[in-house]
């Protein structure tokens, strides 16, 4: 799994989250900038995590914590749209990336669930 889709786009993710963030700085809104990058980059580095997992358990757990950073991510991608600080076509695209890691981190954790469900039976 060292070439995994997420991987990649959490880390794509997190790169252009970052320049964002440096724009919101120069903009002097440092609390929401700091919010933002602080989640963005959380939720490849738990996949990072995940894939070094040391059980299928830790790999789930891993990536449930990455799901619940995108869903922060969002919440923030989302404020700064709704509240005028970025032009809406600078965040839309962004927005639209959390909502596709947000699905396919939560079809990880749905999969891996099952299947420790399915072994904690046999």
């Amino acid at each position: 799994m060292q070439n995994s889709i997420i991987k990649q786009k959490s880390y794509d993710f997190a790169l252009r989250i970052i320049k964002l963030h440096q724009f919101l700085r120069e903009q002097k809104h440092f609390e929401i900038a700091a919010q933002l990058v602080k989640s963005a980059t959380s939720i490849g580095a738990n996949v990072e995590e995940a894939l070094a997992g040391q059980s299928k358990k830790d790999f789930a757990a891993k990536m449930a914590i990455a799901s619940k950073e995108a869903r922060e991510t969002n919440y923030w991608l989302r404020l700064i749209r709704d509240s005028g600080l970025v032009r809406r076509g600078r965040v839309e695209k962004l927005i639209a990336s959390s909502e596709e890691l947000l699905k396919i981190l939560t079809s990880i954790v749905k999969t891996s669930m099952t299947k420790l469900r399915a072994e904690t039976k046999n």
